[in-house]
């Protein structure tokens, strides 16, 4: 197996990489023959839309060819989604948000053939280095139960649900190992 990179892009970068990004969203995400062109523009669609967020950030893994990716944006305070994370939160946590430093996890990519070794994990660990101070918040879809297992194995809390499509989960507040 060749040598797997980890690198973050900027804004731009990731624009460029649509394509292969959506790629790897059609192998991880395989679902009924056919479909896979409905899939891929559904999130060539939701893609174009985070990729202009505010304080876009995207880290991806490569071995030659993509196989891994994780990116989020920061919930600008007063943005439905803050609102609704807010809505969910602790207090405690909540007294976070006081700044709007929200970060939200948007989608987290891993090609099949990378599952259950560590690149979920090393994506998050350098993703979540610049977001250190944040409340940081995963958004999964209910019916995502392998989403949901590698939250529940990186310790996070779920926060509840945001309508019966979506769910929301908290890092813990300590510091990433």
């Amino acid at each position: 197996m060749p040598e797997m990179f980890l690198r973050r892009l900027s804004r731009w970068q990731a624009e460029q990489q649509r394509e292969a990004v959506a790629d790897l969203y059609v192998e991880a995400f395989r679902g009924t023959a056919g479909a896979e062109y409905d899939i891929r523009q559904d999130f060539l669609h939701r893609f174009e839309r985070d990729v202009q967020q505010t304080d876009f950030d995207m880290v991806v893994a490569d071995a030659g060819a993509l196989v891994g990716c994780l990116y989020g944006y920061r919930a600008e305070r007063g943005s439905a989604w803050w609102e609704a994370i807010r809505s969910v939160l602790s207090p405690a946590a909540f007294e976070q948000t006081a700044a709007g430093r929200v970060f939200l996890l948007s989608e987290l990519l891993v090609a099949p053939a990378e599952r259950g070794s560590d690149v979920a994990h090393r994506l998050r660990t350098l993703l979540l280095t610049r977001h250190t101070s944040d409340v940081v918040v995963a958004v999964i879809r209910a019916d995502d139960d392998q989403g949901r297992e590698v939250l529940k194995s990186w310790d996070w809390t779920k926060l509840g649900e945001f309508t019966h499509e979506r769910e929301g989960w908290l890092r813990p507040p300590s510091p990433l190992p």
